[in-house]
């Protein structure tokens, strides 16, 4: 008995010592997970800049974005963003205080990257977070005007395709817009639209003038969507039914 009572209090520190790192490796694990779930967000087939993944990984909640390299997400290897991120774990028995640790991983972003891929554990630079400018607003697309300025032709009259190409070039736009006017069918149809990145909705202003008839619409989100038809001058000529 009095065997048992003298080692038990060394099993007891060492079960305590155990405890003691597991709860800091808990800490990094929730610290890992929060990268993991960086570069879930991040992922995407979509080419981006090195600066745009940088800057989206910034605005994720608990994540610094601590170093960016590569170029771009389709160059190379990729995008490398060293991500700092924090995690906590406490044990009543031998913790006297929350246990909280800051750890750096690299998060990669590229066509070739896993989903839920392991940010490999990298030391963390001994600089600043880094911070990022907006991004540019795209230009706006002159909605009230362009209706403003189309003609309007009654019943029974012919559309001039001259002017409202005249009209059209009055306007003043962007130099990013992209014009595009087409006669069909005794009407004529004009596409304003911003060039997109071919995987999320594209900004477009779509318009018909007919006899009787002079129409401005922008086209369900779901339309403007790459492949969908709705920033086309087919639908200002015909334009899609509504979606369901």
């Amino acid at each position: 008995m009095r065997q048992f009572l003298v080692l038990a209090p060394l099993l007891l520190f060492t079960v305590g010592c155990g405890v003691v790192q597991s709860s800091e490796g808990e800490a990094t694990d929730e610290a890992r997970g929060v990268a993991r779930s960086a570069g879930e967000r991040l992922h995407s087939q979509r080419p981006r800049t090195a600066e745009e993944v940088g800057r989206s990984a910034s605005g994720i909640d608990g994540v610094e974005v601590m170093r960016v390299t590569g170029t771009s997400t389709h160059d190379g290897d990729g995008v490398d963003v060293v991500v700092r991120t924090s995690g906590s774990a406490y044990n009543g028995w031998f913790d006297i205080d929350e246990i909280t640790v800051l750890r750096c991983f690299t998060v990669r972003v590229s066509p070739e990257s896993e989903w839920r891929e392991e940010p490999d554990a990298v030391d963390c630079p001994d600089s600043r977070p880094l911070t990022f400018a907006p991004p540019p607003e795209p230009p706006r697309l002159p909605y009230e005007e362009l209706r403003a300025k189309l003609p309007r032709v009654p019943e029974g009259g012919l559309v001039d395709e001259a002017e409202v190409r005249r009209r059209v070039a009055a306007l003043d736009m962007d130099p990013a817009i992209r014009t595009e006017v087409k006669a069909d069918g005794g009407r004529v149809g004009v596409l304003l639209s911003v060039k997109g990145n071919g995987y999320d909705a594209q900004d477009c202003l779509v318009a018909r003038v007919a006899p009787g008839a002079t129409e401005v619409w922008v086209p369900a989100r779901i339309q403007r969507m790459p492949g969908e038809g709705g920033c086309t001058i087919a639908n200002a000529l015909n334009p899609l039914p509504p979606p369901h």
